[in-house]
């Protein structure tokens, strides 16, 4: 019933810079270590510990880098494809995992999110499955507000919808995903936002500082 989409194609910019103002090895931030494996491979085996059907992850820039990383992985639900053309918006990366799934719900999810707990990503599961009207209702983490959200300022991922809905929405949009959120939000679907377990689930690691704090509170 549930498929997981991990995007995992970015440019990497602004880890990039961050590690050059310090003087640091260059390494895209998603095979930094992380626990005892590195950033992607946590965020897959959290992902992979769900019940769920499938898990794809969209690579794109660096996607040699970051297959060395994956490959260690072993589980018959996981499957990597690859964006072509490379340089497109997140939201395309989406749509492209979309492509590749079947089930009924997807549970969405950007790689550098290490920190979001498996506790959180089945809250998120089931309140999309559980309430009144799953086909137009979309459980996601919070960032201010928490509960029916009345607006969908400021809101990404990860977040749990109905796949086919998502695809028809996700057609006209290519870039950020906070966009297409706001015109879902505005055709009347329902957002609820899901707490937090503690305020590392709400870090993306894009920079170093980012990496070095999460590390550091982890």
């Amino acid at each position: 019933m549930v498929s997981a989409i991990i995007t995992a194609a970015g440019k990497n910019s602004r880890m990039l810079k961050s590690q050059k103002d310090r003087n640091l090895k260059l390494q895209n931030k998603l095979t930094l270590p992380f626990k005892d494996t590195t950033v992607i491979e946590t965020t897959i085996e959290n992902v992979l510990s769900l019940d769920i059907d499938e898990c794809i992850v969209v690579l794109g820039h660096y996607s040699d880098e970051i297959k060395k990383c994956i490959l260690n992985i072993s589980d018959d639900r996981l499957k990597i494809i690859e964006n072509s053309p490379v340089d497109v918006g997140l939201a395309t990366s989406l749509s492209n995992g979309l492509k590749e799934t079947n089930s009924k719900f997807v549970l969405c999810a950007t790689a550098d999110q290490p920190t979001v707990t498996i506790n959180t990503f089945n809250k998120l599961i089931k309140c999309a499955i559980n309430s009144e009207n799953p086909l137009k209702t979309i459980a996601i983490l919070r960032r201010k507000d928490y509960g029916l959200l009345k607006t969908a300022e400021g809101l990404g991922m990860p977040f749990v919808a109905n796949r086919q809905n998502l695809i028809e929405n996700l057609k006209d949009f290519d870039d950020n995903l906070n966009p297409m959120l706001r015109t879902i939000f505005d055709k009347g679907y329902d957002f609820y936002g899901i707490k937090e377990e503690n305020k590392l689930e709400l870090i993306n690691i894009n920079t170093y500082e980012d990496y070095e704090y999460v590390l550091d509170n982890y």
